[in-house]
């Protein structure tokens, strides 16, 4: 197994592969996105019923971990999967420039259902539907984070963990530190944790073996040379 990287490591490693190699930054997104849809539909293959009666839900923040998110959502939708997004984020902020916008944007176009959470009681209502899913995406931060989780994210958070369903999280479990293993108030309890390029290095340390469940680390086309 490749060593795990930290934050920092991860962000200078997403630089280099888009100023360096001039690979796209939407690229990466649509890879990472792909990748964990197929990750989903393989959980999903143990769920009795055809495919059109398997629900899955989406749970983004803003930024590129909900841009995966959204690039998640088309690949269910195209796989006969009943998928709905729920945005914890002012969906007005998200279209105005970015990867996630553009990928956002392409749901519109689908139709495919997006529904902002604005505030505790949108989430307390989403906390009682999410029983209903097969599976929940969580798409809420990345790597990125380091402060405490704060409202209503820490709602959301637990009331995905009270669900009980399968939960796969999108680079890592949100609320996790991915330097230290620590969690930040609060965090996914992952049954499976699909990671882009190479692990992260609080997925071994402190609270992080308790959160990620499985580990997958998958390829979403970062230069070899680069990871080396």
């Amino acid at each position: 197994m490749k060593r795990p990287f930290t934050r920092e490591e991860m962000r200078a490693l997403d630089r280099k592969a888009i100023e360096e190699y001039l690979i796209p930054g939407i690229i990466l997104m649509e890879n990472a996105g792909r990748n964990v849809a197929g990750e989903a539909m393989n959980m999903l293959r143990h769920v009795p019923g055809l495919p059109g009666a398997r629900r899955v839900a989406v749970l983004c923040g803003k930024g590129n971990n909900g841009g995966d998110g959204y690039v998640i959502a088309r690949h269910l939708h195209n796989n006969g999967v009943s998928v709905k997004v729920f945005s914890v984020a002012n969906i007005s902020d998200i279209l105005k420039e970015g990867d996630a916008a553009v990928n956002l944007r392409i749901l519109f176009k689908m139709k495919i259902p997006v529904q902002e959470l604005s505030d505790i009681a949108a989430i307390e209502n989403l906390a009682k539907e999410l029983r209903g899913y097969d599976v929940i995406i969580d798409a809420l931060f990345g790597t990125g984070l380091s402060g405490e989780v704060r409202e209503p994210f820490k709602t959301l958070i637990n009331a995905t963990n009270d669900s009980h369903k399968p939960i796969i999280s999108v680079d890592i479990p949100s609320g996790l530190d991915a330097n230290t293993g620590k969690v930040l108030g609060t965090a996914i309890k992952a049954t499976k944790t699909v990671t882009f390029a190479v692990s992260k290095k609080g997925f071994y340390l402190n609270e992080g073996p308790a959160h990620t469940g499985e580990v997958i680390v998958t390829d979403i086309s970062i230069p070899r040379e680069l990871i080396h």
